[in-house]
């Protein structure tokens, strides 16, 4: 045990430049996604409808690039540190952010700068876990991850939100569509000027150790013997590829399952209501976590919980038969949906860090954030496809894939940190 160690009042400056940098990132994946039906009549004649680079496509990006991007991303992060990764992050997602907001009104500089920013996107969201470690003491590292988590939704739910106030997003309207290139332009502004200042107040450590534990490095390569010669961190990478891959698809398509549900508008409140909950569930629940000292207990309570969201969104309009009562119905399950599996991410990345140890940090998020992108992106192309001809059929097995994510985490151990006794200076 290393006894030289302090934590630092300045830890707290480098997380909310890592938060503001992963608001704007999380803004720009779904900046069309609430109003994609408004998007497609601004961009008319743009691109072929029937085409697979659509609207839809822009945040299936962030899907498909991280599948290439992540395992860099996370090699950079852990060899020359989270300065030189969020680095690189911060720069792309200055550069392309005011090339989206400059080139709004061309589908094709959109898309193009779409993809920078989805290249970026993993240079920020694998550091979450270095972070941590680096800049938190053991019994603040859930609550750091908790919020770093929250930063995510805040992104999320500005997209959900404030879109559809910038965009004119109702088809009886004579402007339907209209305000796309005017939305990006305030993103894209906002998204630079955030980006450059988290660039220069992240630092990459503290002079001292945050926590008693050693800190021990170990090289990119040989963790990937220590993730997976753990079962409980193979277990936990099939949870991610359940739970972040059904949450991952709904954000995308959140537009679309509206549609499907009767809402003519392309008004984003199911998608609010669900970052909402998760928003709340990502203050709560990791500092429950933290305080019980429990990961297991809170991770099955948070897999529990998602098996009525998804249901209810998936067979709302099947148990209700007036269209008020399916989009009230609709609304309340996006609030549990999101209350319960965004809080699981910030404690199972943190569980993750913990039971695959000594393996760099980064390297275990990574390879959990990877899982659910490659089936969140085959989970939104299914729905997507034929004019979201399988949206319902899709909603029906994330239902059951839900009850198999409850199995699954009854099936993990404790996480071993949990029994140790950290102290702060």
């Amino acid at each position: 045990m290393q006894e030289d160690y302090k934590v630092y009042g300045y830890r707290w400056v480098v997380l909310a430049a890592f938060m503001a940098v992963t608001v704007v990132i999380e803004i720009q994946w779904l900046a069309h996604a609430s109003v994609a039906r408004a998007a497609e009549a601004f961009y008319i004649g743009q691109f072929s409808p029937d085409s697979v680079v659509n609207i839809d496509f822009l945040a299936m990006s962030y899907m498909f690039v991280f599948l290439i991007i992540c395992i860099p991303a996370s090699y950079v992060i852990d060899t020359f540190g989270i300065k030189t990764g969020l680095g690189i992050g911060c720069v792309l997602t200055a550069a392309f952010s005011l090339l989206k907001g400059f080139g709004g009104g061309s589908f094709n500089l959109v898309m193009i700068a779409q993809m920078g920013l989805a290249v970026a996107q993993p240079f920020i969201l694998n550091a979450v876990t270095a972070v941590t470690v680096r800049w938190f003491p053991l019994e603040e590292r859930g609550t750091a991850a908790g919020l770093a988590a929250l930063a995510q939704y805040i992104g999320i739910a500005i997209a959900m939100a404030v879109t559809p106030m910038l965009v004119s997003g109702s088809p009886s309207d004579p402007d339907y569509g209209q305000g796309i290139d005017t939305m990006l332009m305030i993103y894209g502004l906002i998204s630079a000027v955030t980006a450059v200042a988290a660039f220069v107040l992240i630092k990459e450590k503290p002079p001292t150790q945050p926590s008693g534990e050693e800190y021990v490095h170990t090289k990119f390569s040989e963790g990937f013997k220590y993730i997976f010669g753990s079962r409980d961190m193979v277990l936990t990478i099939v949870l991610f590829f359940i739970g972040l891959g059904i949450f991952n698809a709904v954000s995308s398509m959140v537009d679309s399952i509206s549609g499907a549900l009767g809402v003519d508008d392309s008004d984003g409140m199911i998608g609010v209501l669900m970052i909402v909950g998760g928003v709340i569930g990502a203050i709560l629940i990791p500092m429950l976590s933290d305080k019980f000292r429990k990961r297991k207990l809170f991770l099955v309570i948070c897999m529990a919980g998602m098996i009525p969201g998804v249901a209810g969104l998936a067979f709302s309009d099947i148990l209700f038969s007036s269209a008020d009562a399916v989009y009230t119905a609709a609304l309340v399950s996006a609030f549990v949906l999101g209350f319960f599996v965004m809080s699981a991410g910030p404690v199972g990345f943190q569980y993750a860090a913990e039971v695959s140890y000594p393996a760099p940090e980064s390297s275990s998020q990574g390879l959990l954030l990877l899982a659910g992108q490659i089936t969140g992106l085959v989970f939104t192309a299914l729905m997507s496809l034929r004019s979201n001809q399988y949206l319902g059929t899709m909603m029906s097995l994330f239902s059951l894939l839900a009850v198999a994510a409850l199995i699954l985490i009854l099936m993990v151990k404790e996480s071993p940190m949990m029994g140790v006794s950290a102290k702060k200076e």
